[in-house]
């Protein structure tokens, strides 16, 4: 069997054809649950699941460390790394050239040395006191102690108790990531964050593999690596990386459940059901939506069961149930109006009366009924608290693009020249898209002279790559 050239760190990776021709017919998820059964009958112990076959597929990983090594020469005797399409360990990890050393905060990509984030260097610099300077430099491209007292800190504890201390400042460091992604999201949108928060989560999840963790800070972080799954899953999902965001939220998913933690789980759920409406499987999204309501039941927040709600609406707006849509939607009203309480997620800030408006002209658009969609984007739009750039962008796409289905060019051009304007401050391939499908509908009406100058300033403006 050829092995896969070995492609130069200059070089985009290139795909591992000889691993993918191992795997088959079988499904990333039953490749990985094959390869931790395999990793169990010699004693190993792998957390592999889809995403790890994906990226091994994809290039990304050149060569496994060596406790996949062993577990895939047992699921393939007689054969080498190379044949299986890896690169030779020495051109991977260039020892004599690379100290064992963690990435100093100063460096500008926050990445760590070596290509396979999975390198016996970095997890060495993870089992040390080293792993808090690790987690921060990592995490620190998000606003993480921007006047470096948070970093010092860390730096400190973690050298000055010989290690001990290392994992609570890592949690410390997820969880602040999580928040200043959501931020950040919150303001510009997904595209220009979603490959910076790669390298975090990866921190995050080799955090928690390095087990060193007392328990108490265990489900902090646990908790911190699940949601910082879904916070990277919702920028795969809003730049339209979808079988990505599917991945993340499907890793959330399987860390709420290990941990037990069904707030995590509610959250992963609502999320797949968001990811499902939006990729065309409507009937997964009901099933999504009504799985987290069930989880959500014992969490005593009736503002999470009305997002929950309004994603089974969606669902059912999707199927063209307007029966079903409207009876979730209604449950999401009810729900809504009771207020909120302590026991509200803190990832739900964002939910309020501006996004009940937006999902439901969502839910309205999607069965059609444009002057009721637009009616309630536009409710969206002026309800929106400014802070959130993103969704007031969102709406009045969706304002735009209900408007033009409804017959009012004139009107839908105004909100689409609206959005133009705030798509210099965001970037999400969403609204990108949306405002595009807006333009083909509006352009029968190109001689009027407002959908005229949207047209132009339209194909004028800079898309996101």
């Amino acid at each position: 069997m050829t092995p896969s050239p070995v492609a130069s760190s200059a070089q985009s990776p290139r795909p591992n054809l000889a691993f993918r021709r191992l795997r088959g017919q079988r499904s990333p998820g039953e490749f990985a649950a094959a390869v931790r059964r395999a990793a169990r009958e010699i004693g190993e112990r792998v957390s592999c699941d889809a995403r790890y076959i994906g990226r091994v597929e994809a290039g990304e990983i050149r060569c496994p460390n060596y406790a996949y090594e062993r577990v895939f020469l047992h699921m393939f005797p007689g054969r080498s790394l190379t044949d299986l399409g890896f690169a030779p360990r020495s051109a991977v990890r260039g020892r004599a050239a690379r100290p064992a050393e963690p990435v100093p905060l100063a460096h500008t990509e926050f990445e760590f040395p070596h290509h396979d984030e999975e390198s016996d260097v970095r997890r060495r610099a993870f089992m040390t006191g080293g792993t808090a300077t690790v987690a921060i430099a990592s995490l620190a491209p998000f606003g993480i102690a921007a006047d470096g007292t948070a970093v010092h800190t860390a730096k400190s504890t973690a050298s000055g108790h010989g290690g001990r201390a290392a994992p609570e400042a890592g949690v410390g460091a997820v969880e602040e990531a999580i928040r200043r992604i959501r931020l950040l999201d919150d303001r510009h949108g997904a595209d220009g964050l979603y490959k910076r928060a790669a390298a975090p989560l990866r921190t995050a999840f080799a955090l928690l593999d390095a087990g060193t963790a007392a328990p108490g800070t265990a489900e902090r972080l646990q908790a911190g690596a699940g949601e910082l799954a879904i916070s990277v899953g919702w920028l795969a999902h809003d730049s339209g990386r979808f079988e990505d965001a599917r991945s993340h939220y499907a890793e959330a998913l399987a860390t709420a459940r290990v941990a037990g933690d069904p707030a995590l789980e509610a959250h992963a759920f609502c999320n797949t059901a968001f990811l499902a409406r939006d990729a065309g499987r409507p009937r997964e999204a009901v099933r999504a939506a009504q799985a987290a309501t069930r989880v959500a039941a014992q969490l005593a927040s009736p503002r999470l069961l009305s997002l929950l709600a309004l994603r089974e609406a969606g669902g059912w707006a999707g199927l063209g149930d307007r029966t079903g849509c409207e009876r979730a939607l209604a449950r999401a009203q009810a729900l809504f109006a009771r207020g909120r309480t302590d026991d509200d997620p803190e990832w739900m800030t964002f939910y309020g009366e501006a996004e009940l408006e937006g999902l439901e002209a969502q839910c309205y658009s999607a069965l059609g009924d444009w002057t009721r969609a637009a009616r309630h984007a536009r409710r969206a739009a002026a309800l929106q608290d400014p802070h959130f750039t993103r969704n007031i962008a969102l709406y009045t796409a969706e304002l735009a693009d209900d408007l033009a289905r409804a017959g009012q060019p004139d009107e839908a051009a105004s909100a689409g020249m609206r959005v133009l304007h705030l798509l210099t401050e965001v970037q999400s391939s969403r609204i990108q898209s949306m405002l595009a499908t807006t333009a083909r509908v509006l352009l029968p009406h190109r001689r009027a002279s407002g959908v005229s100058a949207f047209l132009e300033q339209h194909a004028s403006a800079p898309r996101t790559v």
